[in-house]
């Protein structure tokens, strides 16, 4: 090491090269780098659904469930099963080890799913996936008081827009009901005519539908022939001839059937502000940028609200990219200002030029990892823009200690070179452990299991990167810029009488350094070399004080003083109430509670509006209601939810917030008041209310499993009123559900 860093410090050429070649490499990858709001993951898990038309929860597990477990459970790499049956539906979870090959267990599974025969006839053909994080940066939502088709058209129309911008290729139209022609006979029509639903069936299937008809050969070429046929509207359906009678008259459709060209008959129903809304869920793919994609979408929402009919609003809502631009720019904030406070402190103390070269070899740290970590698949994300910010807190300190110990040197009266190099190589050793320590320290990190290990892979991937480039800059490259520092003072030396008398800010600066440099070394000589040489006479007093404190400490955190939670809490700017009844509730049932959370909430906002100055800006911006579904508490936390099948007993209120510093008021608090007015639910399974902005799971999950479901219902309940029996424990619920009435 010794000849590396003498040929460096001596070839100031290879230096710079060395130093140029990083910032171009890293400035070029962090222009390309991919951005997303939360790192792009495959989790591991394997779902199995098989869809069992008309099938009770009860049916689903006994047919399909149990079924699939048995036939998949002897598949290599396979760590848990977790089977959800709901009506209509069975859900398998397959969890994997950490090191299986998820493609290949994936095609184990569907082959030994195909081999089972003794399926219901009733069910439909399994859908196997392996599971992968969504990458949606935005919803658009359309709502107006129109109807629900003018709305689906408009939404559908908004959909087909936004997929033709450039850097946008994915997006779908949720929160409505889907297009569906229906047609109805009665028995007794059908008797008339002498017909059977087979007949009218079969004439549906002839008449609407493309069929080919070979070519013809001609002398201009040869001719494709096709007969077109496929019907779209209820309109061209209603027209098609059911019987052709021997005097040539005809029964059509129409007359003998009831043909609605309405919507599927399934309950969703969405609203923003209390009026119907269709959401279009944007999404980010492949190399496209979060913040591409969302700019995009709201140029389009700007555009386009002048072209809508009357009555019917666009607005940008859920835009992911705000917490991810507020992290970009808290790293350039923290950025800025970490540079600025090392200049500062290291040309107060030291040099000036010495403090621009040691503050440089932040920005030159930071340049290489942005170089480095597209290589081990980590992009630009929450997580790894969160590890760039822990990083300026210790990324400088190799190159304070070499510079400080270079700057001692020349203090000494060492020529600039010798000074670089002896400099250099005495603290290479100390500083070179001291950055691998904290790599170690860093690196169990990315050996962590399951999905939270994927979370949190980008961490210790982008700091240790930071902390080894920080090393190569301050062994190779700094003490060649720091031996062409030309003159420094030596220790003793006064400040020189042209300089300090000079006017400006020069002189300024030396007058004052020359003062703060003689207090540093009043306070070193005559109050740390004091005590330092006291500590070294009592040896093992030190050493009892400080393992004293140890073990006071360690009383501190064994005695619960300070508390533990695995995922902190943070003011989320949306506050989501879940509220599940019970199933097979109708959709009144929902709005009647839908209206009681509302209520609450305007009470609410009526509360803080009065409590707030005239002038102040609103707290709430607008509030999002879903039935039939529960959007953002499905997707709260880093994994992937396994929810039942939507219904009219599924809802959920989300009430969007200004930004924190505009409303002056913790999210919680609003939660917790919000919940206060709402009061109990009349037959709700389960009501929460959550406003952190990530979600970590529920802070007290425990699994109960038992071959006799009375015994497990039993068991469920006794835990929940114990549970409910201490403090603080709230909104507690189970995944037991009785389905609907038989």
């Amino acid at each position: 090491m010794k000849g590396v860093i003498t040929w460096f410090a001596e070839n100031h050429v290879a230096a710079n090269l060395l130093m140029a070649a990083i910032c171009v490499a890293g400035f070029m990858a962090m222009m390309s780098a991919k951005q997303e709001v939360f790192p792009e993951m495959v989790l591991d898990m394997i779902s199995v659904r098989v869809p069992y038309l008309g099938g009770t929860p009860s049916e689903v597990e006994e047919s399909v469930c149990v079924k699939v477990e048995e036939q998949i459970q002897g598949v290599d790499g396979i760590k848990k099963i977790t089977s959800t049956a709901s009506e209509g539906t069975g859900a398998i979870i397959v969890e994997l080890d950490r090191d299986a090959d998820g493609q290949k267990v994936l095609d184990d599974i569907k082959s030994e799913v195909d081999r089972i025969i003794t399926f219901p006839a009733e069910t439909e053909k399994p859908i196997i996936t392996l599971l992968e994080r969504r990458r949606q940066v935005i919803d658009v939502v359309v709502s107006g008081d129109v109807s629900e088709r003018a709305l689906k058209i408009i939404a559908d129309n908004t959909r087909d827009d936004l997929v033709a911008i450039d850097g946008i290729s994915y997006a779908e139209v949720v929160g409505t009901r889907p297009f569906e022609i229906s047609i109805e006979v009665s028995e007794q029509t059908l008797q008339a005519h002498g017909l059977s639903l087979a007949d009218v069936t079969r004439a549906v299937r002839l008449n609407s539908l493309d069929l080919p008809g070979g070519s013809v050969k001609t002398d201009a070429g040869e001719i494709l022939v096709r007969t077109k046929g496929q019907r779209y509207t209820g309109e061209e359906f209603a027209s098609i001839v059911v019987i052709t009678r021997p005097d040539g008259t005809v029964v059509t459709l129409d007359q003998i059937a009831t043909v609605r060209d309405e919507f599927e008959d399934v309950d969703i129903a969405s609203r923003l502000d209390g009026r119907p809304a269709a959401v279009i869920a944007v999404y980010r793919t492949g190399d496209e940028g979060v913040l591409d994609v969302t700019d995009a979408v709201k140029e389009y929402v700007r555009n386009r609200q002048e072209s809508l009919p009357a009555g019917v609003a666009l607005t940008t809502w859920y835009d992911r990219s705000e917490i991810y631009r507020g992290r970009m720019n808290l790293l350039t904030r923290n950025g800025v200002i970490g540079l600025i406070l090392v200049f500062i402190c290291l040309a107060t103390f030291l040099q000036l030029r010495l403090a621009f070269w040691v503050a440089l070899g932040i920005a030159i740290s930071f340049l290489g990892a942005f170089f480095v970590i597209p290589w081990f698949g980590v992009s630009l994300n929450m997580i790894s823009l969160f590890a760039f910010i822990i990083s300026l807190g210790i990324v400088v300190d190799d190159a304070i200690v070499i510079g400080e110990n270079i700057f001692s040197h020349r203090e000494r009266g060492l020529g600039a070179h010798e000074a670089a190099v002896r400099g250099t190589i005495e603290v290479a050793g100390p500083v070179t452990f001291a950055i691998l320590t904290t790599v170690v320290a860093f690196m169990p990190i990315a050996f962590v299991e399951g999905i939270m290990g994927k979370f949190l892979y980008s961490v210790p991937v982008v700091v240790i990167a930071i902390l080894l480039f920080s090393l190569v800059e301050s062994l190779l490259i700094l003490p060649a810029h720091l031996s062409t520092i030309k003159h420094v003072r030596r220790r003793g030396e006064e400040v020189d009488s042209e300089l300090a008398t000079m006017s400006g800010l020069r002189g300024w600066y030396h007058r004052n350094k020359g003062i703060v440099s003689r207090q540093l070394e009043n306070v070193v000589n005559n109050f740390y070399r004091k005590h330092l040489q006291w500590a070294l006479e009592h040896r093992g007093l030190v050493v009892a004080i400080a393992l004293g404190g140890f073990l006071i400490i360690m009383g501190v955190v064994a005695g619960g003083h300070i508390r533990f939670t695995f995922m902190p809490h943070i003011d989320a700017d949306n506050v989501v109430c879940a509220l599940t009844l019970p199933q097979g509730a109708t959709v009144a049932d929902a709005h009647t509670a839908v209206d009681q959370i509302e209520s609450a909430l305007d009470e609410l906002k009526a509360e803080i509006a009065a409590e707030r100055p005239p002038d102040a800006p609103g707290v709430f911006r607008y509030t999002f209601t879903t039935i039939g579904s529960q959007p953002r508490t499905s997707q709260s936390g880093p994994g992937i939810a396994m929810s039942a099948a939507g219904g009219a007993h599924l809802v959920e209120i989300n009430a969007e917030l200004e930004k924190a510093e505009i409303r002056g008021m913790s999210s919680s608090d609003i939660a917790i008041r919000w919940r206060d007015l709402t009061g109990a639910i009349p037959g709700a399974v389960s009501l929460s209310f959550t406003s952190d902005l990530f979600g970590g799971g529920k802070a007290i999950q425990v699994q109960l499993s038992s071959p006799h479901t009375d015994d497990l219902l039993a068991a469920a309940q006794r835990l929940k009123l114990e549970l409910a029996d201490y403090p603080g424990v709230t909104d507690i619920s189970d995944s037991f559900r009785e389905g609907k009435v038989e």
